[in-house]
């Protein structure tokens, strides 16, 4: 549970990110647009841990979600 509350959290983050490097946001909030990368490793990261605690093979979801959308995009 802690690691899905960590999650929303790290998505929000990234959200800010997005924002800020897109302008739509406050210039009191404007930081270094280079953040968004950290973000998204945290995503990953965290995301990671979840499959883990929850014993989901993250690498055969992967593989399974990339097929389904290259299949879907031919």
């Amino acid at each position: 549970l802690i690691n899905a509350i960590k999650l929303g959290e790290e998505l929000g983050e990234v959200n800010e990110e997005v924002l800020k490097y897109f302008n739509y946001q406050r210039k009191e909030k404007m930081k270094n647009k280079n953040e968004i990368s950290h973000e998204i490793a945290d995503v990953i990261i965290v995301a990671t841990i979840l499959a883990e605690s929850m014993e989901i093979d993250i690498e055969k979801a992967l593989k399974y979600k990339m097929e389904k959308i290259d299949r879907r995009d031919k």
